[in-house]
């Protein structure tokens, strides 16, 4: 029958709208009405978020008009929520890395990461890895996934030519990818809009001010520690079948001749994004990171390097509103007393514990959801509630803040928990469980790098233990 068919389709859409009922008409002790409807939007949003029985960009707009239904704030007080330095970032880094992308200088990328590396797979594998890193702690990881797999690729077809084939190659060079932008995300602000939520919610929640260098300070160092880590764990979970390329090296040797020197074009457009990446380091403390992004996308424009019409297509327009939206509701979760609520009812299922046992379990809590959901999501919704366990048990803040960040990054899993992993995942190349062998391995060192950061090096730089 057409109406059940209907209904199975839709049978998420409906049990996330029962969720949200339910918690509304639960006989909950909370501080007001409005943290209970708050708690009940915010259930709602979680399943739709890792469901996804309609659009995301859908889920950002029922998020909108649900908190002006539900009473939670005036029209143009919620409208004015969607909009913040955060949201500014990731709508202007978003426009930039089109510029960038337009470029195509993937085979140029390949050629000087081979001829680096030599013709050693072992080598190579870092090297993507290293390259990964190293370019997504600046740009998004989606960017350099976009950049990156081509590259792979390119080299993998080579290899083709004489190894037909090369099933655990593929997968340990394209996992470089994933792994590799997934690591680096963390280590500064501009890596992914997780950090921008995070530093947003700070400063909204409890005007406390991380700049640029802070963070590189303070995250970096879990960049550097697993850069050799990830290839090492790949290279142990899928042993290539071919481990020297001296040939595919020849023969991307020859390709790059054949395209000539880079352009004018070319070292403009890696100037100008040089000069936004240096007004990150000096001015995000006084613009903020999002007045930055913007001003360099409106560079972009004005010099000519890249048109409108290529924005409007290349930028995914829908992920900037599900950043909003979910930024707008995880400040109402914070101001309702609904994050209070949780975070003391999370505190008390636990009992007494050290910080570094708090700092544990919002690791945890980060890991698990954000292979449920995109990491920016994760941290969007979850982040005033582990900031607030945070405050209640006396645990520190900034501590709290970059644990929940840092291990939204640990998305390695699934196939769909990072933008880079979906990217990636796209080529055909890769099966789901793929994610899992090596990523139970990565997921388990990287949460004990992170608390051994948290006890021992944070501390160093001025935080209480």
């Amino acid at each position: 029958m057409l109406w059940l068919r209907i209904l199975v389709a839709r049978r998420w859409l409906i049990v996330g709208l029962l969720v949200g009922a339910v918690v509304m008409a639960l006989p909950l002790d909370m501080p007001s009405p409005e943290a209970q409807r708050t708690l009940a939007m915010l259930a709602t949003a979680i399943v739709f978020l890792i469901t996804e029985p309609i659009p995301l960009p859908a889920t950002a707009l029922f998020i909108a008009v649900g908190q002006v239904i539900l009473a939670l704030g005036e029209p143009n007080e919620v409208a004015r929520s969607f909009m913040s330095d955060s949201v500014f970032f990731v709508m202007g880094s978003l426009m930039i890395s089109v510029a960038i992308v337009k470029q195509k200088l993937d085979v140029r990328i390949a050629f000087g990461l081979m001829r680096l590396a030599g013709p050693s797979v072992g080598r190579l594998a870092v090297g993507i890895t290293a390259i990964s890193a190293l370019l997504a702690s600046v740009i998004g990881e989606h960017t350099v996934a976009a950049i990156m797999l081509p590259v792979a690729l390119g080299i993998l077809k080579t290899v083709e030519e004489d190894e037909p084939h090369i099933p655990n190659l593929s997968i340990l060079l394209l996992l470089c990818i994933v792994y590799g932008c997934a690591i680096a995300g963390l280590g500064t602000p501009s890596g992914g809009a997780r950090n921008a939520i995070v530093i947003d919610y700070w400063r909204q929640l409890f005007d406390i001010r991380i700049d640029y260098a802070t963070w590189v300070a303070y995250a970096y160092p879990m960049v550097i520690l697993q850069i050799p880590f990830v290839p090492l764990v790949l290279w142990w979970t899928y042993r290539p079948e071919v481990r020297n390329l001296k040939r595919s090296l020849v023969r991307l040797r020859r390709e790059v001749r054949g395209r000539g020197q880079l352009s004018r074009r070319d070292f403009h457009v890696i100037g100008l994004f040089l000069v936004v990446l240096l007004g990150w380091v000096t001015l995000s403390g006084t613009l903020g990171l999002g007045m930055v992004a913007i001003a360099g996308a409106g560079l972009y424009l004005a010099t000519g390097l890249v048109r409108w019409d290529d924005l409007n297509s290349g930028v995914n327009w829908g992920v900037v509103w599900l950043y909003a939206a979910a930024i707008s509701l995880g400040v109402q979760v914070k101001q309702s007393g609904a994050a209070e609520w949780l975070a003391t009812h999370l505190l008390g299922i636990m009992g007494p514990m050290p910080s570094i046992g708090v700092l544990l379990v919002i690791a945890l809590l980060m890991v698990l959801f954000t292979n449920i959901m995109s990491s920016g999501a994760a941290v969007a919704v979850l982040g005033s509630i582990t900031l607030q366990m945070a405050e209640i048990s006396g645990t520190s803040l900034i501590a709290a803040g970059f644990v929940t960040a840092l291990a939204s990054a640990f998305a390695f899993f699934t196939s769909f928990g990072s933008p880079a992993a979906m990217i990636v995942y796209s080529s055909g190349r890769l099966q789901p469980s793929d994610f899992a062998r090596a990523g139970a391995k990565l997921v388990v060192a990287s949460v004990i790098m992170l608390m051994f950061l948290a006890w021992a090096y944070w501390p160093w730089l001025g935080l209480p233990r």
